[in-house]
C-alpha cells in the first residue's frame, strides 16, 4: 500500500505571468530551488525528478542546473494536464519502494509568450482524423462538444457554467499569488464574454499563463522533521476509461462523462479510506468550467446532473486560489501546490476543518488525482 508512505514536503513556484522573459529552464530550475528551500532540504539531497511528457526540461538538464548529484529515478506522464497528480504518484511509488529518497516533481512552461496550448496546430497521429476534419482543432472546440450534450442531457443552463468562472475569479481575487488577483467577475460579466465555440465563452476557459511548479516528495518518516508540516499523501491514482480517446471521446454511449475521472474516484476512496463527505476543499482541473461540474459527479459528490446545485448552493470550497481559470494555467501543478497549502493551513483563502483536500489533475484525458491530509 502506498497511502501514507509518503508526503509533499516543500512546494515551490515562480511567479505566474503573461510573459516571463525567461526560458522555461530557468523557470523550472527557480521552482525547484524554491521548493527545496521550502522543505529545508539542499539540491545534493535530490535523486530523483519527475515531469510531464510535454515538459521541454530535461530531467539531467535540471538536475545539472541545481546541482544535483547522482539520480536513481526518473520518469515523465504523458496526456497533458492529466499528468500533475500522476508525476506525485510515481515519485510516492519510488519512495515507497527505497528506489529513490528525495523526488522532485517540476513543470515549467511559457504557455502564453511560447506555444499556445488553445491554438489550432497539425496533431499527427490516427486519433486525430477522427475529429480534426471536422473542424474540431483546439481544446475548445472538442469540450464545447460535451458541454452541449451535458446541457441536452440535463437540462442546465451556460449561466450554470458561468457561476464556476464567477467563484473561481472571486477566490482568485483575494490571492496575491493569482493573475486575476483584485479582479472578480459577475454572472452579468460572463455572459458578455465573447463566444469561443458555443456554448463556451471566454470565461469559460482556462489562462494561458507563463510560469513553473516543483513538488518535493520524500518518506512520511522524513518528512515529519523537515521544515515544513507535511502533507501526507493518503491516496494516489490513475486512470483511463473504455474507449478513451483524448478530449474527444465521443463514441461511448453517454458522451457527457467523464468515466476516467471515476476510475481514479473509486481508488481514491479505496486506498485513503475516506469520503466525498470528509472532503474539506476540493482543487479540481478546470481548464474548462463544464468539465467542474462533471467532475463532482463523477467524484460521487452528488448525482448526474445535480452539479450545478451544489456550485449555486457554495456546498464544497472548490479552488479556493482561484483554480486555472483565477490563478494561473500550469497543467494543474499549482493547484497541487494549493492543496498543500490548505493542509498546512498557510492558505491565502484558507478552508477551516481538519478534513483532506481532494485534487484531480487533466479531465477529457486519462486523469488523475490525489488525496492530501495533515500528519495529525
Amino acid at each position: 500500500m502506498i497511502a501514507r508512505a509518503a508526503a509533499i514536503a516543500g512546494i515551490g513556484a515562480t511567479e505566474f505571468s503573461k510573459d516571463s522573459g525567461r526560458s522555461e529552464l530557468r523557470l523550472a530550475v527557480e521552482a525547484v530551488r524554491a521548493a527545496l528551500d521550502d522543505a529545508g532540504l539542499q539540491s545534493s539531497d535530490v535523486d530523483g525528478l519527475v515531469t510531464f511528457t510535454m515538459d521541454d526540461n530535461a530531467e539531467i538538464a535540471v538536475a545539472r542546473e541545481i546541482g544535483a548529484g547522482e539520480l536513481t529515478f526518473l520518469s515523465r506522464i504523458g496526456y497533458g494536464g492529466g499528468a500533475a497528480c500522476a508525476v506525485v504518484q510515481q515519485a510516492v511509488l519510488a519512495v515507497a519502494a527505497g528506489i529513490a529518497e528525495t523526488v522532485v516533481c517540476y513543470r515549467a512552461l511559457n504557455e502564453r509568450s511560447g506555444r499556445r496550448f488553445g491554438q489550432a496546430t497539425a496533431a499527427p497521429g490516427i486519433d486525430a482524423s477522427w475529429h480534426y476534419p471536422m473542424g474540431l482543432a483546439t481544446p475548445a472546440a472538442m469540450v464545447a462538444m460535451v458541454a452541449r450534450r451535458y446541457l441536452h442531457d440535463f437540462g442546465a443552463t451556460p449561466d450554470d457554467f458561468g457561476r464556476v468562472a464567477v467563484a473561481s475569479r472571486r477566490h482568485a481575487a483575494t490571492n496575491p499569488a493569482a493573475w486575476f488577483y483584485g479582479r472578480p467577475i459577475t454572472l452579468d460579466d460572463h455572459r458578455a464574454s465573447r463566444w469561443i465555440a458555443e456554448p463556451l465563452r471566454l470565461l469559460d476557459c482556462c489562462q494561458e499563463s507563463d510560469g513553473a511548479v516543483a513538488l518535493v516528495v520524500t518518506s512520511a518518516e522524513r518528512a515529519a522533521d523537515l521544515r515544513r508540516r507535511p502533507a501526507l499523501v493518503c491516496a494516489a491514482a490513475q486512470g483511463s476509461g473504455a474507449d478513451q480517446f483524448v478530449m474527444t471521446s465521443y463514441y461511448r454511449d453517454e458522451v457527457a462523462a467523464l468515466p476516467e475521472m471515476g476510475v481514479v474516484a473509486r481508488q481514491l476512496w479505496r486506498q485513503s479510506g475516506f469520503t466525498p463527505a470528509d472532503v474539506r476543499a476540493a482543487v479540481l482541473y478546470d481548464h474548462f468550467t463544464p468539465y467542474v461540474l462533471l467532475q463532482l459527479e463523477e467524484l460521487g459528490f452528488c448525482g448526474r446532473g445535480e452539479a450545478r446545485h451544489v456550485i449555486e448552493a457554495g456546498q464544497l470550497p472548490i479552488n479556493p486560489h482561484g483554480g486555472q481559470l483565477g490563478e494561473a494555467y500550469i497543467h494543474g501543478m499549482n493547484g497541487i501546490a494549493e492543496a498543500v497549502r490548505q493542509v498546512r493551513g498557510t492558505a491565502a483563502n484558507q478552508v477551516s476543518g481538519d478534513g483532506p483536500v481532494l485534487v484531480t489533475a487533466g479531465t477529457g484525458v486519462p486523469t488523475s488525482g490525489l488525496i492530501l491530509a495533515g500528519d495529525r
